[in-house]
């Protein structure tokens, strides 16, 4: 028998990323747990290293819950990394302090492609999971729980180069002199993170966002190829209902452009948009199919307080009167940031954002 989850008190984001009236923008932040709290350096100080704090099921609970005990934020976002995958594949993930993640076992060969060992993502991720469990019932049905992945090219990117990138020679190498061995990359990711992302929903997570934070390097037919269509793969195959309700998903591309038009077409319920298009713009191309996240410069963030209210004005406004506005940066919040500063900008959307939806919302603001 199917037991059904108690409802949420503050259900918001997900009404919203359904486009249903809501009283006020959800808000939640991207990184909305990280390096710019100081009870988040001192848990990640205890933990020793990056790693050892996500795999440690109950110090990825307490950082992912540090931001809503600060902030009246309408979501939590599992912590974790896009590069959990890779890691589980046997590539080394490492971390080196200001210099971001590195692998001990690049993807420098079509051998090194073709003999990546077949893993069980749900027993080799096993603390992602536990970790989403623990957090679901630490929130008692107070806010969801979002939960997340790279998706497969942006991964790929990180496998191939071994490193963070500026340039990303290798994997376009990739794409260009051996676009099959590309291909069958891709399709390994878009199975293994639909994998991952699926034991994120059983095990809790009520929404998920899939992250291409390096879409935007692609061109054309590219981008269609080896970014859009491998994320297309995992949507195919996500559950999209849990608990008898529907579990949305958001498609991030950094930097997508006019490039929203054909990501609304995926089947996704919403679209994260960076701060280089305006929302205004992004409901233009997407015609209202799908909702919109999004989209302040994190560099707001350290600017005055005046400037940071303008900036959640412009943005509302960009978007205008309606359903379907999720509020967020453009992309996640940076560890130099003031965080009475983020307090502004969430406060601003609780205080601006009620005005663009009026008598259509229905129902309270239970947040």
């Amino acid at each position: 028998m199917t037991v059904t989850a108690p409802p949420l008190a503050n259900d918001l984001l997900l009404r919203a990323l359904a486009r249903e009236p809501v009283p006020r923008t959800p808000v939640w932040i991207m990184r909305q747990a990280g390096r710019y709290l100081p009870e988040y350096r001192a848990v990640r100080e205890q933990a020793g290293d990056f790693m050892s704090l996500c795999r440690n099921t109950e110090l990825a609970c307490e950082v992912t819950l540090q931001p809503l005990r600060r902030y009246a934020l309408d979501a939590a976002i599992l912590f974790s990394d896009i590069l959990t995958i890779p890691d589980a594949l046997g590539l080394g993930l490492y971390f080196e302090t200001g210099e971001g993640p590195k692998f001990r076992k690049p993807l420098r060969s079509a051998a090194d492609i073709r003999r990546l060992a077949p893993v069980d993502i749900e027993t080799k991720l096993r603390y992602v999971f536990d970790a989403v469990a623990r957090i679901r019932k630490a929130l008692a049905g107070s806010v969801p729980l979002i939960g997340f992945a790279g998706s497969p090219w942006t991964v790929a990117t990180y496998m191939v180069e071994g490193r963070s990138s500026r340039e990303f020679a290798r994997i376009l190498g990739l794409a260009r002199d051996e676009p099959a061995l590309a291909d069958r990359l891709m399709a390994t990711l878009a199975h293994k993170t639909t994998d991952y992302l699926n034991a994120q929903i059983e095990s809790g997570a009520q929404a998920i966002m899939l992250f291409d934070t390096w879409g935007g390097v692609l061109e054309g037919v590219d981008y269609q190829r080896f970014s859009l269509g491998p994320m297309e793969q995992v949507l195919g195959g996500l559950k999209r209902r849990h608990d008898e309700r529907p579990v949305p998903v958001i498609l991030f591309t950094k930097g997508a452009g006019e490039r929203l038009s054909v990501m609304a077409a995926t089947g996704c319920d919403a679209l994260g948009v960076d701060w280089t298009t305006s929302l205004a713009e992004a409901r233009r191309l997407t015609g209202d199919r799908v909702a919109l996240q999004g989209n302040v410069d994190p560099a707001t963030l350290t600017e005055s307080p005046q400037r940071i209210r303008a900036a959640v004005a412009a943005a509302l406004e960009s978007y205008g009167r309606g359903p379907g506005h999720v509020f967020n940066l453009g992309h996640g919040v940076t560890p130099d940031v003031d965080p009475e500063h983020l307090g502004v900008l969430i406060d601003a959307v609780h205080e601006m954002s009620p005005a663009y939806h009026g008598d259509t919302a229905g129902g309270d603001d239970s947040a």
